[in-house]
């Protein structure tokens, strides 16, 4: 299990050492991710089904698995010292992950469990603060806008925090200097 937790280390020294880059990248695709986030809530708002809210979730973990991916690609060079890079990062990412999960499967885990314990500790109180246990849950049942609105931010917070963590996971598991995009000119 020290692989697993050296390479965890090294992505938290990496994250401090590119804290701004990083964080810039994660709340970039934080926000936009916010859209579909937010929009897939206000689409069963009044449907208290589970189906309503089994579905929200899919699609939640859907485009959170796109940001996630998204951010991995675009802080793929940050080992090597460079700077982000945007354009491609989709796809950089997606290599990335999948080589990862190749290569060290027990340490891409080890990233998710860490990053989804700091993502709860970042919203599960603020959520069940907000709109009740059973409203975190099961379906939001119509919940007011401004629980609404604290639960929604709080998942902002979250992510925002946690996908440069797993992404530098990733990036230091497979490599990612050799996946980085070529620089200008090439």
């Amino acid at each position: 299990m020290s692989a697993p937790l050296d390479t965890v280390r090294q992505a938290l020294h990496l994250l401090r050492r590119h804290a701004r880059a990083a964080y810039l990248v994660a709340l970039a695709a934080t926000l936009v991710n916010t859209v579909p986030d937010v929009l897939r809530q206000v689409l069963v708002w009044d449907d208290p089904s589970r189906a309503a809210a089994l579905a929200v979730d899919v699609v939640g973990f859907g485009t959170g698995l796109l940001a996630q991916l998204w951010v991995t690609g675009a802080l793929a060079a940050l080992p090597a010292g460079e700077r982000p890079v945007l354009s491609g990062a989709l796809g950089r990412g997606t290599r990335l992950a999948v080589r990862a999960v190749r290569l060290a499967p027990l340490t891409v885990l080890a990233g998710v469990v860490l990053g989804g314990a700091v993502s709860a500790l970042l919203t599960v109180p603020a959520s069940v603060a907000a709109l009740g246990s059973a409203r975190v849950l099961g379906p939001l049942d119509a919940p007011g806008v401004g629980a609404f609105t604290v639960a929604a931010v709080s998942d902002v917070v979250a992510s925002a925090v946690t996908l440069p963590f797993l992404a530098l996971v990733v990036v230091l598991v497979a490599g990612g200097r050799r996946l980085a995009a070529p620089a200008a000119g090439q």
